[in-house]
């Protein structure tokens, strides 16, 4: 998780760079080309204090060694003689009056008009050439006793000549190589004094001002000094705010040292001096995948620093994170299940964390704070997966019982299907012996039951009766409904009489049954199969279409009445149409002129009329009624029924 929130913490810095808008800060870098024309390293003393002296020339504020010389320097001219035994033993006297690289170097230091602050690097382990502490500068403490800066218990610096001859002390440590600088010691303790970063002690010896430490609240630190002011952790350490490397900074040693460099490019600076050379290996990585020499680092502390740029996390920060992991938590708890789809909680979810990244955003660049949405982030994530699985497990706990329903009503429908086509007779069963006329019939329900339904029987020896009838609506209701009036309907024409009057008696005794105030449309026939004179009633039906050979199909005349069940006590009266040998008769319901194609145009009662002159004549009603079923399916072309569908043909073959 650490290396997942410092991941993030380093992409903070890759989206917003800090630009580098001042120069306070100027780098002297001992680089290829200054090792090429002075010399490798390490260069004898008297040729840093040469260096010093250059650098010192230019008027800068303050000077800081990124580099410590804790062993004599094997140059100096006794050390030199000590080397070469050929030298003879006056010489080597000689050489022994003359003063020491380091102490010219000390000197230079000493001498110098602006303070220069040597480095040293804190040590978990005591060194034992630097058994005393250096010298460091005051420093206040307000309100800190409980704040755990770090303190180490050695260093290594310098000689003793050196350490004596600077003015000030500043922490070289930056991380370890093989690591990514994203925090630095910028406040520490080193034996019995603390001392600052480098870059932070150097501009302070240039300012020349005492240094103030406290409580900065959230468990920060505040560091005052003059009208500078730094922000760093507990610990005594500082997020640095990175910027990208430029060449600006730098001037080389060489330069510096032959007077290269412009008049006023030290005047006023703070210049750092520190090994760049790639052969010596003080080279960080920085969050923004750059290899920065060390002394780089401390040159952007500086700039840190004099640009007022702080970067911290405050001891609330984890809480923060976690009451956004509550929250994001508890809006995918209570939402996500209640989310009309798959989409609408992943956009929750997208929402709730693109908005913690925001933030994090938001807080790094307008307010230089640390936060990491990232545990927020995979927290809600898991909480967003275990809601997701029981919202999954619910589901599919539902649908497999509605699976069950379904196929329980499925089976309930079937077999209400069975029975419902079961109550309807089979002409060809039912007139089996009968010469004089033929009957074909077809139901098919738009759904697995409905609401048509056809009948026809023998009345006596040479009455055949025959109804059609459509209930209003369609499914399980409809047939529900249809089985009674089918019932009331053959228990009226039982009884005899006109059919007009037959409609009217069932119209009677279907009200005593229709609670839910369904309507019945019906065409009724009784036709007399020695004379062929048809009595026929219509209660609001689909006038039926008769055709003799050798004519055109023709509607009978349809004055009639309204549904059953539609006005109270209405007598429907009664037509009659008398047919010839040979001609037939088809009644059919809305479900064939109602039919729609994919364009949504009616089938139409001109198509049924023209669908009928179609039929070769003397076709039987069951060619009939095949060839009317076919004509409809292939208009509708795959296009859902919107009714049931049911046909009747009746052909009166004469006496």
């Amino acid at each position: 998780m650490q290396r997942f929130q410092a991941g993030f913490f380093d992409f903070y810095q890759r989206i917003f760079p800090l630009p580098r808008t001042t120069a306070p800060v100027i780098i002297v870098g001992i680089e290829e080309n200054s090792l090429r024309e002075l010399g490798q390293w390490p260069w004898p003393r008297t040729r840093m204090a040469d260096l010093i002296r250059a650098i010192d020339a230019g008027k800068p504020l303050a000077i800081g060694l990124d580099v410590f010389f804790p062993e004599p320097d094997r140059f100096s001219p006794a050390n030199v003689a000590a080397q070469l035994p050929v030298i003879a033993s006056e010489t080597v006297r000689f050489l022994a009056t003359l003063p020491t690289n380091d102490a010219i170097f000390a000197e230079a230091i000493s001498t110098a008009g602006a303070p220069v602050v040597l480095g040293i690097s804190g040590e978990e382990d005591e060194d034992v050439r630097f058994a005393n502490s250096p010298s460091s500068q005051p420093v206040r403490f307000i309100g800190t006793q409980d704040f755990p800066i770090k303190a180490y218990k050695g260093y290594i610096g310098s000689l003793a000549t050196l350490s004596a001859a600077a003015k000030r002390h500043g922490l070289m440590n930056s991380g370890s190589p093989s690591a990514v600088v994203r925090r630095t010691p910028l406040i520490a303790k080193v034996g019995e004094g603390y001392f600052g970063s480098l870059g932070m002690e150097t501009l302070r010896a240039g300012m020349d001002v005492p240094l103030t430490v406290r409580d900065g609240g959230g468990g920060l630190l505040e560091i005052d000094f003059g009208d500078a002011r730094a922000v760093a952790q507990g610990d005594g350490s500082a997020w640095i705010r990175f910027g990208h490397h430029d060449d600006a900074r730098f001037v080389t040693a060489y330069e510096a040292m032959v007077g290269k460099v412009t008049p006023d490019t030290f005047k006023d600076k703070v210049v750092l001096v520190g090994i760049t050379g790639l052969g010596i290996l003080d080279y960080k990585t920085t969050p923004l995948a750059e290899f920065l020499p060390g002394v780089e680092v401390h040159a952007q502390i500086v700039e840190n620093i004099v640009n007022g740029v702080t970067l911290s996390r405050p001891r609330i920060m984890p809480r923060v994170e976690a009451l956004t992991l509550i929250t994001l938590g508890f809006l995918f708890i209570v939402f996500v299940p209640r989310a009309r789809g798959a989409q609408y909680g992943l956009a929750l979810v997208v929402g709730g964390v693109g908005t913690a990244f925001a933030a994090g955003l938001v807080l790094f660049q307008f307010f230089g704070l640390l936060y990491d949405p990232m545990l927020p982030s995979l927290g809600a994530g898991f909480v967003f997966g275990v809601v997701l699985v029981g919202s999954l497990a619910t589901s599919e706990r539902q649908r497999r019982q509605l699976r069950e329903q379904a196929a329980r009503l499925a089976g309930e429908l079937d077999a209400a299907r069975r029975i419902q086509m079961g109550l309807l007779p089979d002409p060809r069963e039912t007139f089996a012996g009968e010469r004089r006329a033929d009957v074909a019939a077809l139901l098919e329900p738009a759904r697995t039951v409905g609401g048509d339904f056809y009948d026809c029987f023998m009345i006596g020896e040479r009455q055949l009766f025959f109804v059609v009838a459509d209930v209003s609506g369609k499914g399980l209701p409809a047939a529900l409904f249809m089985a009674s009036v089918k019932s009331q309907l053959k228990s009226a024409a039982l009884r005899g009489g006109e059919v007009g009057a037959m409609l009217t008696r069932a119209q009677d005794e279907i009200e005593h049954e229709n609670p839910e105030q369904l309507f019945v449309t019906a065409f009724a026939g009784l036709l007399d199969l020695q004379t062929g004179v048809l009595q026929y009633a219509n209660a609001g039906h689909e006038p039926p279409y008769a055709r003799r050979p050798s004519g055109a199909p023709e509607r009978l005349p349809h004055p009639g009445g309204p549904p059953l069940c539609v006005v109270d006590d209405f007598a429907f009266p009664t037509s009659t149409y008398t047919l010839v040998p040979g001609e037939w008769l088809c009644v059919v319901t809305d479900g064939a002129t109602e039919a729609m194609n994919p364009q949504r145009e009616f089938f139409g009662v001109e198509r049924l009329g023209t669908a009928l002159g179609w039929i070769p004549e003397g076709a039987p009603p069951e060619e009939l009624i095949r060839r009317l079923r076919d004509d409809v399916r292939k208009f509708a072309d795959g296009a859902e029924a919107p009714d049931d569908l049911t046909l009747l043909a009746l052909k009166w073959n004469g006496n």
